[in-house]
């Protein structure tokens, strides 16, 4: 069963605001990097149990293509999307939104 996917505002933000820079960089590359980003998290949220836990219940996939990680929770028959998140960046700064 595929989970349903909800993102938190912050990881929605976070997607948004890559796909511009990377469209910034060479147009259509953004667009290219959101079927990335959401592909990665149509895998989670057909197997979650594939991926590891990182922190607490978090767990995190990876994108193959470009350098960053997506952290979800499970909750119920819900994907909840808390962080798209670049590889080099603290990552302090998602678990606070736990």
């Amino acid at each position: 069963m595929t989970l349903r996917i909800v993102f938190r505002r912050a990881a929605q933000s976070e997607l948004e605001d890559a796909a511009v820079w990377y469209d910034e960089q060479r147009v259509g590359l953004g667009e290219e990097f959101i079927i990335e980003i959401e592909q990665a998290i149509a895998n989670a949220a057909a197997a979650p149990k594939r991926h590891p836990i990182v922190f607490g219940d978090i767990r995190r996939t990876v994108a193959r293509r470009f350098p960053f990680s997506v952290y979800f929770r499970v909750r119920q028959t819900t994907l909840v999307v808390l962080a798209v998140f670049h590889g080099r960046r603290d990552p302090a700064i998602w678990r606070r939104r736990g």
